[in-house]
C-alpha cells in the first residue's frame, strides 16, 4: 500500500464528513470546539446511523395510547453487546396488563444450540418503561419489536414499533427470561445472575417468590429428555442444586410457579440455560408429589447412579411448615438388589436427617427408595410408609456381607456393642462357645415385655441399643441384641421370622463351623403363664436345638434383612 493511496483515503473521508455536515436539521454536526469527553468515534457512529436510518415509526395502537419510544430513535441502530430501550405510555391506566413486551429475533444462524429469540416483560411504572436488552447470539442483526398490552385481555399484545439492531460484539450474553406470571408471582433469581452459564455437573438455582407461594417446580430439559422436581419455599426463599444430567451441551432450566387458583399446576416462570462442559450423562432422582407436600429436601444423593462401596449417605431436611413435619421423627430407606431387600430407619432431629445405609448384598446396582412414615395414633405390630424418592446406587463391594454388616435395629458397629461382645466372649476359643455365651447373656439379661406384646407398642427405634438400655422387649428385641453381639464378633447371623405357639415370632440363625445354628433367646429366657405373667427361667434347649424338637413349636417362614 502506497502513501498516495492512504492520502486519497483521508481525502475521501474528509469530503464525506464535510458533505454530512451540510445536511439539514436533525443530524449531528462536528462542533468547532469539542467539549471535554467528546468521542469522535461515537460521533461518527451516530452520524452514520442518522444518515442511513429512518426515525422510528409508531403504530396506530401506540398513538391511540399516546405512547412514544424515547430510545432508540431510529429504525436501525448499532450496539456493542447491549442496548437501552425506554419509552412512555401516557394512557397506561387503560391497559389490562402493566407490562411492555420486548421481543428480540436473531437474524443469523443460531450458535451453541441456544434459542434465537429472547423476550422481556418490562413493568410500566407511572407510565414509563425502561430495559437494557442483551444480544444473546453475539455479533449480527437482531429484529426488535416492542408491543403494548390489550385494553381488556391480559395476554394479548399489539405492536407499538420495531427496529433492527446491529450488534458488533462477539460476546454471547443472555439475561434470565421472566414470564408475566413470574413477574406477578414476585419470582426473582439471585443465582445464577445471567441466563446463560457454563458449569460442571450442577447449577445452584437460588431465588425468592411472593408471599403465599409454598412451592416452585424446577424443570431441566435437553432435547426430549425432561426432569423436574418440586421445591418447597422457606419464608419465600428457595435454593436447589440442579444436576446437569444429560451429558455435554445446553440444558434448559425453568423455574415454574403455581397457576392462579391451581396450586398443583405449574406454569412457566423463569428460564435460563446452562452449558454442561463434561460429556457425562447421569440419571435423575425421581420424586413423587408427596416429596414436596411433606416438605422433604434431599441433599444427598443429588443424582441417581452414584458409586459407593459398602455404604452410602442419605441426608436432607424437612420444611417445618409442611404437612406432618413436626410428627415426622424418622425417614425410612429400603435397598433392593434383585429379590433381596433391606430396610433402614434414619432419625430426624431438628427437621434434619443424615444417616448411613449399608449395601449388604454384594457388588452391583441397588434400587433405593426413600419413604416418609404414616402419621397415625394407632398401635400396630407393623409400620406403613409412603414413597417420596427413588434412585440407584452402584456398589463396588467385593463380597456379599449381608450377615455381617449392621442392619435395621442391629448396631453391630456401635462401640458399646463391640465392647460388650468382647467382654461376654472373653476367653472363648471357638465361635460356638462365643455364640453360646452371647445366647446366655441375652437370655439371662432380657425380660419379656408382655404389655408391649399385648398393646402392639412397637416403635421405629426398637433396636439392640434400646434392648440393652431397657433390659426388656419382645422377640424382635431379643433378636436385635443377640445378632448385634454375634456380628460384633464377626459371626455371620440372621434375623429369622416365622410362627411359634400360634403367634408371629422371631429367632436367630448363626453360621458356626460352616453350618447354620438355630437359637431362640426369647424362649430360652423364660415363659408366660396362662394368666399372662412372664416367668424368668433359663432354658438351654433353645440353643442349637434338636431340629425335630424345635419343629414341634416353631415354623420358619423366611429371613428379614
Amino acid at each position: 500500500m502506497s502513501w498516495k493511496w492512504l492520502a486519497t483515503g483521508c481525502a475521501l473521508l474528509t469530503a464525506f464528513l464535510l458533505g454530512m455536515s451540510s445536511v439539514g436539521d436533525g443530524f449531528a454536526q462536528l462542533p468547532h470546539q469539542p467539549k471535554e469527553g467528546f468521542s469522535f468515534v461515537k460521533w461518527i457512529k451516530q452520524l452514520e446511523e442518522s444518515y442511513i436510518s429512518q426515525p422510528i415509526v409508531l403504530q396506530p395502537y401506540a398513538k391511540q395510547l399516546k405512547a412514544r419510544l424515547d430510545a432508540p430513535k431510529y429504525d436501525r441502530v448499532s450496539a456493542n453487546g447491549s442496548l437501552p430501550i425506554s419509552g412512555t405510555v401516557e394512557d397506561y391506566g387503560r391497559l389490562a396488563s402493566p407490562y411492555v413486551w420486548i421481543h428480540l429475533q436473531y437474524e443469523g444462524h443460531s450458535k451453541g444450540n441456544l434459542p434465537d429469540t429472547m423476550d422481556y416483560y418490562v413493568p410500566i411504572k407511572e407510565g414509563r418503561f425502561k430495559q437494557t436488552v442483551r444480544f444473546f447470539q453475539g455479533k449480527g442483526d437482531y429484529q426488535v419489536s416492542v408491543r403494548l398490552p390489550d385494553l381488556k385481555k391480559e395476554n394479548y399484545y399489539y405492536l407499538m414499533t420495531s427496529f433492527t439492531a446491529d450488534n458488533q460484539s462477539d460476546e454471547i450474553s443472555r439475561d434470565i427470561v421472566y414470564s408475566v406470571t413470574a413477574r406477578q408471582a414476585g419470582l426473582s433469581l439471585a443465582n445464577p445472575s445471567q441466563g446463560y452459564v457454563q458449569a460442571d455437573d450442577e447449577v445452584l438455582v437460588k431465588g425468592s417468590v411472593g408471599s403465599g407461594i409454598q412451592r416452585v417446580l424446577i424443570q431441566l430439559k435437553k432435547g426430549n429428555q425432561v426432569w423436574h422436581k418440586e421445591v418447597s419455599t422457606d419464608r419465600g426463599r428457595f435454593a436447589e442444586r440442579v444436576p446437569l444430567l444429560y451429558g455435554q451441551g445446553i440444558h434448559e432450566i425453568q423455574v415454574m410457579v403455581p397457576a392462579r387458583n391451581k396450586p398443583d399446576t405449574f406454569i412457566e416462570g423463569a428460564t435460563l440455560f446452562a452449558e454442561h462442559t463434561k460429556n457425562v450423562e447421569r440419571s435423575p432422582v425421581m420424586f413423587t408429589s408427596l416429596y414436596s407436600k411433606r416438605g422433604i429436601h434431599l441433599l444427598s444423593p443429588e443424582v441417581s447412579g452414584d458409586i459407593a462401596d459398602l455404604s452410602f449417605r442419605i441426608a436432607g431436611t424437612i420444611d417445618p411448615s409442611a404437612e406432618d413435619a413436626k410428627q415426622t421423627r424418622y425417614m425410612v430407606v429400603r435397598t433392593q438388589k434383585g429379590e433381596d431387600k433391606a430396610t433402614y430407619f434414619i432419625p430426624v432431629h431438628d427437621y434434619r436427617f443424615d444417616g448411613k445405609v449399608w449395601l449388604r448384598f454384594g457388588p452391583g446396582t441397588y434400587k433405593v427408595t426413600l419413604y416418609v412414615p404414616e402419621i397415625t395414633q394407632k398401635q400396630r405390630d407393623y409400620f406403613r410408609f409412603f414413597t417420596v424418592a427413588e434412585f440407584d446406587v452402584k456398589s463396588t463391594a467385593k463380597e456379599d456381607l449381608r450377615d455381617l454388616l449392621p442392619s435395621r435395629g442391629i448396631q453391630s458397629d456401635d462401640p458399646t456393642i463391640e465392647w460388650l461382645a468382647q467382654h461376654i466372649t472373653e476367653g472363648d476359643q471357638s465361635e460356638r462357645s462365643k455364640a453360646r455365651d452371647i445366647y446366655l447373656y441375652v437370655a439371662k439379661t432380657m425380660n419379656y415385655d408382655v404389655e408391649k406384646f399385648r398393646k402392639n407398642e412397637f416403635a421405629w427405634d426398637d433396636s439392640a441399643l434400646k434392648s440393652l438400655r431397657t433390659d426388656s422387649g419382645v422377640c424382635q428385641d431379643y433378636v436385635f441384641l443377640t445378632i448385634a453381639l454375634l456380628r460384633a464378633e464377626d459371626i455371620p447371623s440372621r434375623f429369622v421370622e416365622g410362627m411359634a405357639g400360634g403367634q408371629r415370632h422371631a429367632w436367630v440363625e448363626a453360621k458356626i463351623g460352616g453350618r447354620w445354628v438355630t437359637m431362640d433367646p426369647t424362649w430360652g429366657s423364660g415363659y408366660i403363664t396362662p394368666g399372662g405373667q412372664f416367668v424368668k427361667k433359663l432354658d438351654m434347649r433353645y440353643f442349637d436345638p434338636d431340629p425335630t424338637f424345635f419343629a414341634k413349636t416353631h415354623k420358619r417362614t423366611g429371613v428379614v434383612y
